[in-house]
């Protein structure tokens, strides 16, 4: 199934949920993939693309000196990313990513990468938060912020399956 299409039946799944994305690599594409599954007006709340430290610090809340300490590429500034799309968007789940589209020589970035994070708001006050690393070597900038979208998703929908099993 495709990954959109299972996040619907995830997310609608009594109780339902609602969902989000913070992105900066991507630039839109994972909300693009979520927006495109028809009826997705029922539980996407929407997204927002920061792209720089000032936004993601502005828009989502991330910490200034985890940002500017990590150049905004580190689990910790997508998993604040995800927990300042749920605030902003008034969702249950978000999903965040940031990273690297291209080897970057000034700054010792050898191969394109990226983090995700998945942040939930538990209905009892906890939070569950996931993050992992994503490396794209050899391709090009499309092609990594297309992977990484859709290797974003499939993280979001193993993380409701786990969720909605346990």
């Amino acid at each position: 199934m495709d990954p959109a299409a299972e996040l619907k039946e995830l997310l609608l799944r009594p109780p339902g949920w609602s969902v989000a994305a913070a992105e900066s690599l991507t630039t839109g594409h994972v909300q693009a993939a979520i927006g495109a599954v028809s009826g997705a007006s029922n539980y996407f709340r929407g997204g927002l693309t920061a792209y720089t430290l000032e936004h993601k610090v502005r828009q989502l809340g991330v910490d200034r000196a985890a940002a500017e300490a990590s150049d905004c590429v580190s689990p910790v500034v997508a998993e604040q990313m995800a927990r300042g799309a749920c605030a902003l968007f008034g969702a249950d789940v978000a999903v965040a990513t940031t990273g690297y589209a291209e080897p970057d020589p000034a700054r010792a970035v050898r191969v394109p990468h990226a983090w995700w994070a998945v942040w939930h708001d538990l209905r009892n006050g906890r939070t569950a938060v996931r993050s992992g690393l994503i490396e794209v070597p050899g391709a090009t900038r499309t092609q990594v912020q297309a992977t990484v979208a859709a290797a974003a998703l499939v993280q979001l929908v193993n993380y409701l399956r786990a969720a909605r099993a346990g």
